[in-house]
């Protein structure tokens, strides 16, 4: 005897709320805004080694996700609530970094697959903090920057690192506040970079 369709329903009513696929994302997704943009329909041109190939940078493993880390002491770190970012870290800076650079010194920027078609200088190196210090309330962006001139010039490194106040730890406000800080790294590794 096949057994009746409701009553196969209603076996795997009480199943149903005992799976769960994750939390509840939240109701907006977090991401950086250049403060410096190239504006649209102006031609660059990337000869004479003049392109820049931007790098995502590494991450340590706490920025390996898509959560915003608290540090919330010398050696522990949590995740602030109801704030994720719409893509990892490492590609959201990226993205600020390039378009800063392109704005700011009018050098085309381009990622690493495009980077054979017009080689010149790499922008690389490592995120080291991105996110919020509840011990000091403010945010951190701390940025180890390589730079790769081409030919015989060395390799140059150097670090960034800008910190902004918050009221708040809600997840607009340290948003707002990273934001500010990576805008301010990026500003300031495109006047490097033109310099």
């Amino acid at each position: 005897m096949k057994p009746h369709p409701i009553l196969f329903a209603a076996l795997l009513l009480p199943l149903s709320a005992c799976i769960s696929f994750g939390e509840e994302p939240p109701s907006t997704l977090l991401t950086l805004t250049p403060d410096s943009s190239f504006a649209a329909g102006q031609t660059r041109t990337a000869g004479d080694g003049r392109a820049v190939a931007v790098i995502p940078p590494s991450v340590p493993q706490s920025l390996n996700v898509l959560r915003v880390p608290v540090q919330t002491g010398a050696t522990s770190i949590a995740y602030l609530k109801k704030a994720q970012w719409v893509e990892p870290p490492s590609r959201l800076f990226r993205n600020l970094l390039a378009e800063t650079i392109a704005a700011k010194t009018g050098r085309p920027t381009l990622d690493m697959r495009q980077y054979s078609q017009a080689p010149g200088l790499r922008l690389g190196g490592r995120l080291q903090q991105f996110g919020l210090d509840a011990t000091q309330g403010q945010v951190v962006v701390q940025y180890d920057a390589s730079l790769a001139r081409g030919g015989t010039a060395p390799l140059e490194t150097r670090r960034f690192e800008a910190r902004v106040p918050v009221a708040s730890e809600d997840a607009q406000s340290v948003a707002a506040a990273l934001n500010r800080a990576a805008n301010q790294v990026a500003g300031e590794v495109a006047d490097w970079i033109g310099a």
